[in-house]
């Protein structure tokens, strides 16, 4: 249970990292009687994510060999290795710039979730949900569900600390990278990916 949770906290955490700076902003320029609807266009942004990504899982569960699907886990060694070389593209202001209109914040911002998590959401929680034991899925959920709530708070609380915001800015990128990398190698070896490939040579 608790090797779930874990598994929980840090896929989302891997995620969420970058859009943690996005929420600070969203937060600066929103009321703060608003800030509730910030949160139900969280959650509705990262429902809409984390079920494309259980949808595609559940297709690719019907591949027989369970160290195949442990290839997946190259998705998100990947994209922190594009993160490492490239850097992060995204333009948070211009990402947020709908959000100074109260009306139809929460779809602003599930759309704003969706478009700045989409692919990383994707390839870090397909990979996890393809590996993990069906029946620890609904764990995982609810651990996504508190982290959404968490890092929601983090956000608000992080919008009043500029220093803070500007510290987990410049090392958030390395943060994200290393995690990144390290869920990808674990799931490769948790499905026994390395253990077939290595007695193949």
């Amino acid at each position: 249970m608790v090797k779930t949770i874990l598994t929980g906290v840090t896929a989302y955490i891997s995620t969420g990292l970058d859009y943690l700076i996005i929420l600070m902003v969203i937060f600066g320029r929103v009321k703060h009687r608003d800030r509730w609807l910030v949160l139900a266009g969280d959650f509705a942004g990262t429902a809409v994510l984390v079920g494309s990504s259980l949808a595609i899982a559940f297709f690719l569960g019907f591949v027989p060999a369970e160290w195949l699907l442990g290839l997946l886990g190259i998705i998100p060694i990947y994209m922190g290795v594009k993160l490492w070389i490239q850097g992060d593209d995204d333009d948070t202001d211009a990402v947020v710039e709908k959000v100074a209109n109260p009306k139809g914040l929460i779809g602003s911002v599930a759309l704003i979730t969706m478009a700045t998590c989409g692919a990383d959401n994707v390839g870090i929680y397909v990979p996890i949900f393809t590996t993990v034991d069906p029946a620890k899925i609904p764990l995982i959920l609810l651990t996504f569900a508190v982290m959404v709530v968490i890092f929601w708070e983090i956000g608000y609380r992080l919008a009043c600390l500029p220093k803070v915001a500007d510290v987990l800015e410049k090392q958030g990128r390395y943060l994200t990278i290393a995690v990144y990398i390290l869920i990808g190698l674990y799931i490769m070896w948790d499905s026994g990916t390395f253990q077939h490939l290595f007695q193949m040579l």
